[in-house]
């Protein structure tokens, strides 16, 4: 039975009861690549994964910043477990802003019960990121047929409906909204990545998969007007790599506490109390601080930045949380690596031992923070602050 989560405080209290839950075997499953399907049933049982439902059909609809808390929470325990809903997330927002009324009534229903989306978008070959050459053509009997090859595929593994970006014979772009068991699609778990090892993000074939016309949802329409889409996934993703960063320096502090050894001139009894590992643990908090700062400040102001179904979010206000956002994840991105290599840099060479796995902070970071390039971002911020120019609507800001 799913539980149906009633609003903020309630969602919160959750994420931080199963955030304490995940982080006790994240280690384990790392190093064994235990992908975490007992962890995603009570994820989905736990009514998490239908907070952002609008109230209308029956959700919590919470804030930005209570989503964006949650990911950071569940990304601290284990950043694994938090990216494989991102999509997810993701794909409910895509219903919220271009879904018709029995499109939305159908699929908030799947997701206040319990049901997972997953995700087919990137493709590997092609000249770049928004290259989607996975086609959506009409078939014969009405309806469409799908056709493509998806890599990165995270969340696919483990969904009950899989979202596939694909494009129409006009180059128009669509989310197909297919079943995981479809007959013509299969899910391939290869994903062999040094870091997010059990997020299966792996490939996703389509093969002449039929899907009904009440399964398709226009998204290139989201990028007609001002938007917020991209923003909400990046906040997400800028989530993760703050919790990674947070959950790093936990470890890090504990290894200080319990196991590490003072370096002799210290004069120390301690690792904890050597003056030069308290300047150091003192920097990275300050800045595991001000990222968990901006990322606050991110979610505000998507908040507060007006809805496109009611007609207020204009292009300036779109483009401020744009900025927002990009500011929060081109701070977190090297702040999340930095403190995946701090934990060797302060716990000397015992900490480098592998079956203490804590080179899976690293490994995560590192990783994670491949998705969408910080140099980019920070470009976009320049222009924005030197001549207020607004920031692309490609989706990925």
């Amino acid at each position: 039975m799913t539980h149906v989560i009633a609003d903020d405080a309630e969602a919160l209290a959750t994420a931080r009861g199963l955030a304490g839950e995940f982080a006790a075997e994240a280690g384990a499953r790392d190093a064994e690549r235990r992908l975490p399907g007992p962890e995603l049933d009570r994820l989905s049982a736990s009514g998490l994964l239908a907070i952002t439902v609008p109230r209308a059909y029956g959700g919590a609809d919470v804030s930005a910043r209570t989503i964006t808390e949650v990911f950071r929470l569940l990304a601290a325990a284990d950043p694994n477990i938090a990216q494989i809903p991102q999509s997810h997330f993701v794909y409910v927002n895509v219903l919220r802003q271009q879904g018709t009324d029995v499109q939305r009534k159908f699929f908030f229903g799947e997701v206040l019960d319990g049901r997972r989306f997953g995700n087919a978008q990137s493709e590997a070959g092609t000249k770049h990121v928004q290259d989607h050459r996975t086609a959506l053509v009409a078939a014969p009997g009405g309806g469409f047929l799908l056709n493509g090859t998806k890599h990165y595929s995270t969340g696919a593994l483990f969904a009950h409906w899989i979202p596939v970006l694909a494009r129409r014979e006009d180059r128009t772009l669509h989310v197909a909204y297919v079943p995981r068991d479809a007959p013509g699609l299969t899910v391939v778990d290869d994903w062999d990545g040094m870091g997010q090892r059990t997020t299966a993000s792996g490939t996703v074939r389509l093969e002449d998969v039929a899907v009904p016309e009440d399964r398709v949802v226009p998204h290139h329409l989201t990028f007609t007007g001002p938007q917020l889409h991209g923003a909400f996934a990046q906040l997400l993703h800028a989530a993760i790599d703050v919790g990674i960063a947070g959950g790093a320096l936990a470890e890090a502090v504990a290894f200080m506490r319990t196991t590490a050894r003072p370096w002799f001139e210290s004069g120390q009894e301690r690792a904890a109390d050597d003056p030069l590992v308290i300047q150091r643990a003192g920097e990275l908090a300050v800045k595991v601080r001000a990222a968990e700062a901006l990322l606050v400040a991110a979610g505000e102001a998507l908040d507060a930045a007006g809805d496109p179904a009611r007609g207020d979010l204009t292009d300036a206000s779109a483009a401020a949380v744009s900025i927002a956002v990009a500011t929060a994840k081109a701070f977190a991105d090297p702040v999340a690596v930095e403190l995946g290599n701090a934990i060797f840099e302060l716990g000397g060479t015992r900490s480098s031992l592998d079956g203490l796995n804590l080179h899976r902070h690293w490994r995560n970071a590192r990783t994670h923070t491949l998705h969408d390039p910080a140099r980019w971002k920070i470009q976009h911020i320049g222009r924005y602050v030197l001549d207020g120019r607004f920031p692309p609507r490609h989706g990925l800001l």
